[in-house]
């Protein structure tokens, strides 16, 4: 597994696009972040006590975006060897397909939780600089509080596991087209369809479902009776959605011919 691990580590590292995407997950989920936090003040509200913001999970508004770049660098981990045909290299240095696929998706996650964690701690970071200058008080914000601890650990779980999603849909499709547009349509269409939904008990049922809707919860801190699912159920419908598709890929895998 050593072997086959520095194989995919070094495949990973020497991609182009590897190290723009891996910044641009930071640089994205940091900038949405401080743009939506800087938006905010407590002019609307009579006092800073009443303005009920859930002010983490506002820091944190930019992972929706950052997701994106942790999609297509974990598709073209495994696409790009189709396309170019090196996936029978692979193969044929390292026969067993499941040690291949096991190889790449401990890579791809690595690094993305380490993109992740960066991204993460500078939204908190812009956030706290941010906030008491929009009327918040420097306690709208603890880095040390249970809440916020949990939405910035599963925000980081949370895109390591659509690095996994995208990685097995990728070992599906094959094509780097089409498995990011079906990754992107998963994350950004479904929801959007979900909100469309007249039936309140359906549109609430779809949220829960929803890969992306029912992990972004576990970014809430506040008022979590009014969500559509608790946070860490969420995050483990998410869970649901990456290890279904690494399942359909680790069977596609081994059934198809490289």
């Amino acid at each position: 597994m050593r072997g086959a691990l520095h194989a995919e580590w070094t495949k990973l590292r020497t991609l182009p696009s590897t190290w723009w995407l891996l910044p641009a997950v930071a640089a994205l989920t940091v900038a949405l972040g401080a743009t939506a936090t800087g938006s905010v003040s407590t002019d609307q509200c009579s006092s800073p006590a009443e303005c009920h913001e859930d002010t983490v999970k506002l820091c944190l508004t930019g992972v929706w975006l950052g997701q994106a770049a942790v999609a297509v660098l974990a598709v073209l981990a495994m696409s790009s060897e189709y396309g170019t045909g090196t996936i029978r290299v692979t193969l044929a240095a390292v026969p067993g397909r499941a040690r291949v696929l096991a190889a790449k998706a401990t890579v791809v996650t690595g690094a993305v939780v380490a993109a992740g964690t960066l991204a993460v701690l500078g939204s908190l970071l812009a956030g706290r600089l941010l906030l008491p200058g929009n009327g918040f008080g420097t306690a709208a914000l603890s880095l040390t509080e249970l809440p916020t601890l949990r939405a910035a650990a599963g925000s980081v779980l949370y895109l390591a596991l659509i690095a996994l999603l995208s990685l097995g849909t990728a070992t599906v499709v094959r094509d780097t087209a089409g498995a990011i547009t079906a990754v992107l349509g998963l994350l950004y269409a479904f929801p959007v369809v979900a909100l469309m939904v007249a039936d309140e008990t359906w549109r609430e049922r779809l949220q829960e479902l929803a890969p992306s809707s029912a992990g972004l919860a576990v970014q809430a801190t506040q008022n979590l009776d009014t969500l559509p699912i608790a946070p860490w159920p969420g995050l483990g419908v998410l869970a649901a959605w990456a290890g279904a598709a690494l399942l359909a890929g680790a069977a596609m895998f081994r059934l198809r011919d490289a």
